[in-house]
């Protein structure tokens, strides 16, 4: 695993953030997680396309640049630090699925579209609060020309907001035993119940209700021998979205140490810098090494999913560290700013609120902690 970045990959951490600078500043982010607002950062999504972000790990045959998953982690990092708004992350995320999971006509469809910036899209595809859970709450029945599906989606980020989303469903064709098929949902037709549940970082969560939706044949995916998704891709993908994310949780707990020690180095008690004082220090140093751990571990199993590997022993060890490291950072910055970082205006609510919805997201510690047992041969 190559720690030190190429010269290419400094100038690209360079770029996103000074885009994120200029288009993601803590007040877009306010104006985001208000519940009441409809409005999406159109200026952030078009500095993004502009800039290739949506097409980095899009192949090059459908118009990206056809990056690896090391790359796309420098941007989720950078993005961390900004506190990006989720529909960003969920409509990558439609990619990887796609470019895995998806056949050629599918891609040659969609692809383009995202790489472009022309499509906002998410995937649900496991459960929300345990990604190795990945058991369909969906069923399809076939009809004329496609199928409909039924059933609920508990929690979908920014179903109110996307033009695609991937789901998965099981199959009921007579007696065939149930098979896992993926479906690309237009969300809005006949069929199609959306409603928002209020988060505590503004996020665009979802309930979904499908009662007939129907998703034509061109717009199935089931598999490469047409028999159903392999589980192994899926949780492939599933693990990739997991292990970008805590290397997302890593970059916000970043930004957040960053404003820690500029704080302590300004704010005077007794005549002199809080931060000259030992035990100001050990929460700062501490801090420090949880995240370096938090992001160390995040790279190691991007970089192993990188290279086609299933690493689920490596991004179950990343989501451990990662889901506690950025919320123990919040939590002790909070406690060094004293009255000060419980001022809203000081922003430093709005990482803390995504350390705790990010904690949850996919599953915490404890479930990633699970998934370590199974990959080790602790759990039967």
């Amino acid at each position: 695993m190559r720690l030190v970045p190429t010269e290419e990959q400094a100038e690209l951490r360079s770029m996103l953030r000074s885009v994120f600078a200029k288009e993601c500043p803590p007040g877009v982010i306010r104006q985001w997680k208000d519940a009441d607002a409809e409005s999406f950062p159109e200026s952030l999504w078009k500095a993004l396309a502009d800039v290739g972000v949506f097409g980095l790990a899009v192949p090059e045959e459908h118009g990206g640049a056809g990056a690896s998953l090391n790359e796309l982690a420098i941007f989720y990092s950078e993005a961390g630090r900004a506190l990006c708004p989720s529909v960003v992350y969920s409509t990558i995320a439609f990619g990887i699925a796609l470019k895995r999971l998806g056949t050629p006509q599918v891609c040659d469809r969609y692809l383009p579209m995202l790489a472009g910036g022309a499509l906002r899209a998410g995937v649900s595809a496991w459960d929300a609060a345990d990604a190795r859970s990945l058991r369909p709450t969906l069923r399809a029945a076939r009809a004329d020309g496609g199928w409909t599906l039924h059933g609920v989606l508990p929690f979908v980020e920014n179903a109110d907001l996307v033009e695609a989303l991937l789901t998965t469903a099981f199959t009921s064709v007579d007696a065939e035993p149930d098979r896992m098929f993926g479906f690309l949902v237009e969300p809005g037709g006949p069929g199609w119940s959306s409603t928002r549940q209020p988060t505590i970082a503004g996020e665009h969560q979802c309930r979904v209700e499908l009662d007939g939706c129907f998703v034509p044949d061109e717009r199935v995916l089931a598999g490469t021998e047409g028999t159903g998704l392999a589980l192994g891709d899926l949780q492939w993908v599933a693990d990739v979205v997991t292990a970008l994310a805590c290397v997302e949780m890593a970059g916000g707990g970043a930004a957040v140490l960053e404003r820690t020690v500029e704080y302590v180095s300004t704010r005077e008690q007794f005549g002199r810098p809080i931060g000259s004082f030992q035990a100001v220090q050990h929460i700062v140093a501490d801090i420090h090494i949880a995240l370096e751990g938090a992001r160390l571990t995040a790279a190691s199993a991007v970089w192993w999913l990188a290279r086609g590997e299933r690493a689920g022993r490596n991004v179950a060890i990343a989501k451990m560290h990662a889901s506690e490291a950025y919320k123990w950072a919040t939590l002790n910055a909070h406690q060094v700013h004293g009255g000060m970082g419980y001022v809203r205006e000081t922003d430093l609510h709005l990482w803390s609120e995504r350390a705790k919805v990010a904690e949850i997201r996919g599953g915490t510690a404890d479930v990633a902690a699970r998934w370590l047992e199974e990959e080790i041969g602790l759990v039967g």
